[in-house]
């Protein structure tokens, strides 16, 4: 499994023509149409179901991006000597990294959450738009960390409340410090480490408890390294990118994990190796998702801890969303409008968005908790 995959920026489709579908600066869900039984089955973008699956290309690689322009320019140019072209071209790709480079993009995180019809809140979220400091990275290598995360408890919740508190100090305890060869490696170790000790964390202080804590939690967190996104997720909650194209007017949606569930082939293997089994799409017949902080009584049916871990670069005009497993299942098949706006007051419209996708998550019939994040990039 290629815990690493690159995902695709999306593709560049021609500029449609002058109408509504062409405006900018829409809010979020301003299209949204009437809940019905027929909804499933209307046109319109899907923004959780239909969303193209991440490759493992390299093709948001900012340096390789670079170089190929460089070299597509010389494309029909008047042949230069050896020399000269290769001076020329080190030379040209030499300042559109330093200048690509020396932007870094601010993050800024947004959440609203409802209770919906549980009897406690048993969701968990964490903001830190700047970790830096904190972190202490080595500065000539890393210039900004910022960290975001919901938790999706079940079972209870102790288990999304640990890791909420927990998960994001690990990480700053284990967080690359000093010269490292390879970043994007050593912050892959990093997450694994701080999943799995997390993990054992909670597991030895709900083992200890009389009776023993049988919570759990999915989980999906997005480490922000400069203009890097390295995503970690468990379970069944998912983070989504959503950009808007300004050549074409068209936004367009990319899933950045991987849903968990017994149902899947491999995870479905994984359980049935440590001897477990699935039962109506259930861990036993019990446990919806097949990776979890927590559940011990089904760590030895395979259940595990070990997140999928994506790595994404990302550019100014993205939109980052973070949601509960019960949100994407209220607006599966609903024409969803993302939106761009640099206009004033743009907290308020953030906060605003995430507001109302949260009521009607709950006017539409979600039984669960319901939690949605959204992350601005932008300067």
């Amino acid at each position: 499994m290629d815990l690493f995959g690159d995902l695709p920026e999306p593709e560049r489709s021609p500029r449609p023509a002058a109408g509504k579908e062409a405006q900018k600066g829409s809010l979020l869900f301003d299209d949204l149409p009437p809940a019905s039984s027929t909804d499933s089955g209307s046109g319109g973008p899907l923004l959780f179901d239909d969303l193209p699956p991440a490759s493992s290309g390299d093709s948001g690689s900012l340096a390789t991006s670079i170089s190929q322009m460089v070299k597509n320019e010389g494309k029909g140019a008047k042949r230069k000597t050896s020399e000269e072209e290769k001076n020329g071209s080190e030379e040209l790709v030499e300042k559109k990294v330093c200048k690509a480079s020396s932007v870094i993009f601010g993050l800024k995180g947004y959440v609203a959450e409802r209770k919906g019809e549980r009897e406690e809140m048993q969701d968990a979220h964490v903001i830190l738009n700047d970790i830096t400091e904190e972190c202490r990275p080595p500065s000539s290598l890393i210039t900004r960390v910022s960290y975001f995360a919901v938790f999706d408890g079940h079972g209870g919740i102790r288990a999304s409340k640990f890791a909420a508190q927990n998960l994001h100090q690990n990480l700053i305890r284990k967080f690359p410090k000093g010269d490292v060869i390879s970043v994007e490696k050593t912050v892959k170790r990093c997450l694994l480490d701080t999943f799995k000790h997390t993990d054992e964390e909670f597991l030895k202080q709900a083992s200890s408890q009389k009776p023993a804590w049988k919570d759990g939690s999915t989980a999906t967190c997005v480490l922000a390294v400069d203009n890097i996104l390295y995503i970690a997720n468990l379970g069944d909650s998912r983070a989504i990118l959503c950009r808007y194209n300004e050549e074409s007017q068209k936004h367009a949606a990319l899933s950045l994990s991987k849903e968990h569930n017994p149902t899947q082939y491999e995870e479905r293997m994984r359980i049935q190796k440590a001897g477990g089994n699935v039962r109506d799409g259930r861990v036993l017949g019990v446990l919806e998702v097949s990776r979890s902080i927590g559940d011990g009584q089904y760590k030895r049916c395979g259940v595990t801890s070990v997140p999928d871990i994506r790595r994404y670069v990302h550019t100014h005009g993205f939109i980052l969303f973070l949601t509960c497993s019960d949100l994407y299942r209220i607006f599966a098949g609903r024409k969803i409008t993302c939106f761009h706006s640099c206009k004033p007051a743009v907290d308020a419209r953030y906060e605003a968005a995430c507001n109302r996708l949260a009521n009607k998550a709950v006017q539409r019939g979600s039984a669960d908790n319901v939690t949605v994040m959204v992350v601005r990039i932008g300067h």
